[in-house]
């Protein structure tokens, strides 16, 4: 039998979202006599102890008899448990310096690290994430933010409301003044986004129009890759010759700059794609938005004036638009901003819902089975050594 642990969050501050929530645990066990789930008591998770007990999950404080143990965010490299299988967001993938020694940590304790940042299909779309509710709630933040600054109308906290139902009610009877939004991205991120759009009665336009029109309610314009980038050469965009060589193009994001209102930013970004716009654009008068959501949130990344991570505590502040120095929110000469990392949190039971359903749905099988192709492609460490795949970590692996 295959045990599975589900472990106890280490890192600080605590995660409060699970890979499984007890009515899937409950799901595993009635549905297959070939696994076990265990789940390591925590004080911090979304779902209580008494609710994995109550669903027939084995809650204890030693979890190393599982073959398998599921986390969030990063172990903490005193926390790990030699020669075992984790499957969690590790962080390491592009070399990350402040995960460098948990790598270095794992490959001494022979750990097999599949990332569930990894797991993709044969076509290469990802299979498991939180991007979803990172767009839910990185879109309300921006547009809570918008709200703030300008007076206009209000919106509460996420983490007010016990969940995601109850967020879409505080929606109804919102009258939100004629402003023009900017969304940026295709994945799971920017489809969040689009649902809080939706549910907030804002209407989608085209490109042109936006650029061109002036309208007497509120819009958004939905920009995806090929919207936002094209060839130095010859101005054409290929997704796929993009995604190998994205420093051959160029940025085209510079007009929506100076006609958007708010933009929430949902695109992928590595050092090697071009900024949405730069920071002299940032300090131009031309330069409208007042404010961003980068949702994705990558310190000067695809918004280069990302200074940052901000908090769910506190989830704005201000850059100003001459000096580039962090500020406090809503001053006049700056452009609020937020980035948090780890937005799902404030919607922790349905993020965490979500993500348990992909899980058993594409990766369970595989785990009981021994392995498989996506499993394969996912596994960056195996029994402490770098996988073929993975090779290129070599030297920040210390190997």
């Amino acid at each position: 039998m295959l045990k599975i642990g589900l472990i106890r969050e280490g890192k600080i501050p605590a995660d409060n979202r699970v890979a499984l929530t007890p009515a899937q645990c409950k799901w595993i066990h009635k549905n297959s006599n070939d696994i076990k789930v265990l789940v390591q008591s925590s004080p911090n998770r979304c779902f209580k102890d008494r609710e994995y007990s109550i669903a027939g999950a084995e809650v204890k404080e030693d979890v190393s008899e599982c073959d398998i143990l599921l986390g969030i965010k990063e172990v903490p490299k005193e926390q790990l448990i030699p020669q075992k299988t984790y499957l969690f967001f590790s962080h390491t993938k592009k070399a990350q310096p402040h995960n460098q020694q948990l790598m270095r940590e794992m490959i001494a304790k022979k750990i097999t690290l599949i990332d569930y940042e990894c797991l993709t299909h044969d076509d290469g779309q990802r299979i498991i994430g939180f991007g979803f509710f990172a767009g839910i709630v990185g879109a309300h933040n921006g547009m809570m933010a918008y709200g703030k600054r300008t007076g206009s109308f209000h919106l509460s906290r996420v983490s007010d409301v016990e969940d995601y139902r109850e967020l879409i009610h505080t929606y109804f009877g919102l009258k939100l003044p004629k402003i023009k939004i900017a969304v940026t991205g295709s994945g799971r991120v920017a489809h969040g986004v689009l649902e809080i759009m939706n549910l907030m009665g804002i209407h989608e336009v085209e490109p042109f129009d936006f650029l061109h029109k002036q309208f007497d309610y509120p819009v958004y314009v939905h920009l995806k890759g090929r919207d936002l980038y094209e060839r130095k050469d010859d101005g054409t965009y290929n997704r796929e010759n993009f995604h190998h060589h994205p420093e051959e193009y160029k940025c085209t994001f510079s007009p929506f700059a100076k006609k958007a209102d708010v933009l929430l930013n949902g695109v992928y970004w590595d050092k090697t794609i071009p900024h949405l716009f730069t920071v002299d654009e940032f300090s131009s008068p031309d330069f409208s938005i007042q404010t961003i959501a980068d949702i994705t949130n990558d310190t000067n990344g695809s918004v280069p004036v990302n200074l940052g991570d901000s908090t769910i505590e506190d989830p704005i502040y201000g850059v100003d638009r001459k000096t580039m120095q962090k500020t406090v929110a809503y001053l006049p000469g700056s452009v609020d901003l937020m980035a948090i990392g780890n937005l799902p949190n404030e919607l922790p039971r349905d993020a965490s819902r979500y993500f348990g359903e992909q899980l058993i749905k594409y990766v369970l099988e595989d785990l009981v089975k021994g392995g498989s192709p996506i499993l394969e492609r996912a596994t960056i460490l195996k029994s402490g050594t770098l996988t073929d795949a993975y090779s290129y970590l070599k030297e920040y692996a210390g190997i």
